[in-house]
């Protein structure tokens, strides 16, 4: 399924709407969608690598504007809206357990996680930053910070590695989404035991 959806990415990203596209996906899955925009990111820069910081631009900016739609979501239409897409993704159960024990804090820890491996999915985040009444100003402040440091991290190892980083993505996809998540994981874990 990894490869399929790579190979999806990689023919969009060759598309003149390119860049329309990542903005679109960006700011869809930071509030409601669950396909992340790395799988249109990254072939994109690997493409054209003299546009990896404006790509990061896009996805960032875009990524952050969708955060915000999320936290409206969760903040002023929660019943109406954010409760039926988490139960439709299956994370309602997972949202009401993190909403009762979130505060500011952990919401910066989610952003992280989420924003290097979507662990918990961006989308999730966003919502529960608006339902637990996080302050929007520090929300997106934080949002910037991580979806930002995300994107512009990635560009810059795309850009400096470039092909080479692209055949060892392309052979060992899955491996590496195992071990980034499995890593997360246990940053977080680690996290919640310590506290």
């Amino acid at each position: 399924m990894l490869k399929g959806l790579y190979a999806w990415a990689m023919n969009l990203a060759a598309r003149k709407t390119a860049v329309w596209w990542l903005a679109i996906i960006a700011f869809v899955e930071s509030s409601i969608f669950f396909l992340p925009a790395d799988v249109l990111f990254l072939p994109m820069v690997l493409a054209k690598p003299r546009k990896a910081m404006f790509y990061a631009t896009v996805a960032t900016v875009a990524s952050v504007l969708g955060g915000i739609a999320g936290w409206y979501l969760g903040h002023y239409a929660f019943e109406s809206v954010a409760r039926p897409l988490l139960e439709f993704y299956g994370k309602l159960d997972a949202f009401e357990h993190l909403k009762a024990s979130v505060d500011y804090e952990t919401i910066v820890l989610l952003l992280i996680t989420s924003g290097l491996a979507h662990l918990p999915p961006i989308k999730v985040v966003t919502i529960l930053s608006g339902a637990a009444n996080i302050s929007l100003g520090l929300f997106i402040v934080t949002a910037i910070v991580t979806r930002g440091a995300r994107f512009f991290i990635l560009a810059g190892l795309l850009q400096r590695y470039g092909e080479s980083i692209r055949h060892f993505i392309e052979k060992r996809l899955g491996m590496i989404a195992a071990l980034v998540a499995s890593a997360l994981i246990a940053v977080y874990a680690v996290y919640i035991f310590v506290r």
